[in-house]
């Protein structure tokens, strides 16, 4: 009875053994000064989150995962605006993966296999961009020097094209020689291009394309199809010509303000917050403007996704002369418009159609301006 009890133990033990940890084991090792605690959590659900003690800069903890999912390492601090250490990882059950600080501004990423394989692909994708990345260099120190933001973003896009194509075709040619490599798969979505993810998971292998680690390409394709669905939707909304949807809200004093009211002159619907710093930023340049071309078109500022306190108070302290009104949460109005980013203006001719559409602080708008009022 005794042997077959022993013989009973060594198949559970060697069953046991065969299965796959839910576990990833972390080690980390920073040389930069870093706080004692560091927060994990999914980039799929950043609500779900474990929180780890080390000393020193060096950190050993185990992290709960049910599946393949990229991992953000970061300190608590930075949920409160304030500056600390953050880390992004591939997370693998059952390896095990160490991250050392290698100068304050970078970080390697080894360990068992997965890792390992995934530290040669870093390697290969961090070369390839070294150009992208001193070009990106200058042209911040462009701007600092007070080179016109018109002139830098030509320079972005007559040189940056061809310094990101040396990165991607870095990832393809590592992919093409390592098709059987779980990491493989991890790297597809730095490709940031819904065509080219895609054809970069036919390069994988059946096995790693069909395998637990096919997560980390099939949810930023699902994300990034459905981005592609939002932005066509949103151009036909805001397609010239179309018939701008009218809308009424509350204006600054409470008092109701329709859009069709203004019929009869250009009409600049500028949807913002309080929160979007890019909106806040290109106020001074909106405010010149405006008085430019005083009486010949005038701006409807739309504020979304804020309280009523910190939409006036930002009306206040940037002085904002033209109308404006509140768009609560449960108003139609960025549906109707298709409204994707922020800030985004959307120009309405004198017939009540739209003009143009125009999406980010875009030295595109102001050139527009001047094309139609001068």
């Amino acid at each position: 009875m005794k042997k077959v009890l022993l013989g009973l133990a060594v198949v559970i033990l060697a069953l046991t053994g065969c299965s796959k940890s839910n576990k990833l084991h972390v080690k980390m090792e920073i040389k930069k000064e870093i706080g004692d605690t560091i927060v994990v959590f999914s980039t799929a659900d950043r609500d779900n989150q474990q929180k780890f003690v080390g000393k020193d800069g060096v950190f050993e903890f185990d992290v709960e995962l049910k599946e393949p999912t990229m991992l953000m390492l970061v300190e608590p601090q930075l949920f409160m605006g304030q500056q600390g250490a953050m880390y992004q990882i591939p997370g693998v059950p059952g390896e095990e993966v160490l991250l050392t600080d290698v100068d304050g501004i970078r970080y390697d990423v080894t360990g068992s296999k997965f890792y390992s394989q995934f530290h040669e692909a870093d390697l290969v994708i961090e070369e390839a961009g070294k150009e992208a990345n001193e070009f990106m260099q200058k042209l911040q120190d462009m701007q600092s020097a007070g080179v016109a933001q018109d002139s830098i973003s030509k320079l972005y896009q007559e040189g940056m094209e061809p310094l990101l194509k040396k990165v991607d075709d870095a990832i393809n040619n590592f992919i093409k020689n390592h098709p059987d490599w779980e990491a493989s798969a991890a790297i597809i979505p730095q490709l940031q291009d819904l065509d080219k993810m895609k054809a970069a998971v036919e390069l994988l292998s059946k096995k790693v394309r069909n395998s637990h680690v096919k997560v980390f390409f099939e949810e930023p394709i699902k994300q990034m199809e459905e981005s592609k669905k939002r932005e066509e939707e949103s151009a036909k909304k805001q397609s010239a010509g179309t018939v701008a949807p009218d809308f009424t809200l509350n204006d600054i004093n409470g008092k109701p303000l329709t859009l069709s009211s203004l019929r009869g002159k250009y009409v600049i619907l500028d949807f913002w917050g309080s929160w979007c710093g890019w909106c806040i930023k290109g106020f001074p340049e909106m405010k010149k403007y405006y008085e430019k071309y005083k009486g010949k078109f005038e701006i409807l500022g739309i504020d979304c996704n804020d309280t009523e306190e910190k939409w006036k108070a930002a009306v206040e302290e940037n002085k904002l002369p033209w109308l404006h009104v509140y768009c609560p949460k449960d108003a139609k109005v960025t549906d109707d418009y298709g409204i994707t980013g922020f800030p985004t203006k959307i120009v309405i001719a004198p017939d009540g159609k739209i003009y143009k559409s125009i999406v980010g602080e875009d030295p595109a708008f102001y050139t527009m301006l001047d094309e139609l009022f001068k």
